[in-house]
């Protein structure tokens, strides 16, 4: 069965601080595989925390072995753009999450 996850990514070493996302290497195959994580349901929300290097995703999946392979598919984070720096299970107390 799935569960709510919380997942926090870091920009990696590879990752061009002085370009913006979009002008990062392989930017359109990056957002494509992201897309392609929102329109299956893996992940539900997602984006970068203004003002830092981090990203949150929020994710329904088994378990984090889940996560991770299917995160290990994005070029991003085969390239070391991004790394995951936790996943934690997360539970859902207010508002509503599509099903």
């Amino acid at each position: 069965m799935a569960s709510l996850f919380a997942v926090d990514l870091a920009h990696g070493p590879r990752f061009d601080r002085a370009k913006p996302l979009e002008g990062q290497v392989d930017w359109r195959e990056h957002a494509d595989f992201m897309d392609a994580l929102v329109a299956n349901g893996f992940v539900l929300l997602g984006g970068p925390l203004e003002g830092t290097d981090d990203v949150l995703l929020v994710i329904r999946a088994s378990d984090a072995g889940e996560i991770r392979a299917r995160l290990a598919e994005d070029c991003w984070h085969r390239k070391d753009l991004l790394r995951i720096t936790r996943i934690a299970p997360w539970t859902l107390r207010l508002g509503v999450l599509p099903v």
